[in-house]
This record gives structure tokens, sequence and C-alpha cells, in this order.
């Protein structure tokens, strides 16, 4: 679960894995990382959760898969999934 930031045109692109796909077209993709703390420097996980669009229902839990900002696609979501992690 290594965390991609990349700046594109279209929007960041990250990689994560699916934890959630109880809902129709969409996915909860869980981004982890490592953020070092200021005073003591040490590393911990910071999780991020975010309802991604998957409009085939191809994905499900435990899969990696990369995911990518778009326009808004309803309330709470803004990611689309572009594939499927190595």
């Amino acid at each position: 679960m290594i965390t991609e930031h990349k700046k594109e045109k279209n929007g960041r692109i990250l990689d994560g894995v699916v934890v959630s796909d109880k809902m129709t077209k969409t996915v909860v993709v869980e981004i982890l990382h490592l953020k070092q703390h200021p005073k003591y420097k040490k590393y911990f996980k910071v999780t991020r959760r975010y309802k991604t669009h998957d409009p085939e229902s191809r994905y499900h839990v435990g899969d990696k898969v990369i995911i990518q900002e778009t326009r808004p696609i309803s309330k709470d979501k803004r990611w689309i999934v572009v594939s499927k992690a190595d």
C-alpha cells in the first residue's frame, strides 16, 4: 500500500486498496500515507478513505487499484478507478 502522488493534467493519481464494495457502482478505497512527527521524527501511518466510481463493479475487497481525481460524480464521489495495480 505505497501511496503514489503524481500531478497529472486531469488530476491527482493515487494507489490504494479496496476496503468496501457494498454500494452500487462505488467502491471505498483506502490510501496509506506515512507521515513524520515534527519533534520526535518517528513515522506513523495516516489513512484516508475515498468513495470511488466503479461503473462496471469490477473491483472487490482486497484489490489494489489506481484511482484518479475527476469532476464531482455525486455528493461524496470525486475519484474514479483507473485500473488494477500490480
